[in-house]
């Protein structure tokens, strides 16, 4: 199980990285910031990052505007 921004939880798999969270939880937003227990995860790193059971992912939607 996953923890995802310490109040939704998600089933976890053998192999699961941070795409797959993504897609999991449908954030598509495009400016977003991840960290998996307390790492930061580049964006680069979405599809080879494997995240560990029970593991707390933190998902930050950034904004920007004027």
């Amino acid at each position: 199980m996953l923890t995802i921004n310490n109040r939704d939880k998600i089933e976890w798999h053998e192999g699961m990285n941070v795409r797959d969270v993504l897609v999991a939880m449908k954030y598509d937003y495009p400016l977003i910031t991840v960290t998996v227990n307390g790492e930061l995860v580049t964006e680069e790193k979405y599809s080879t990052f494997n995240i560990p059971d029970n593991a707390n992912v933190i998902v930050f939607h950034l904004a920007h505007g004027g």
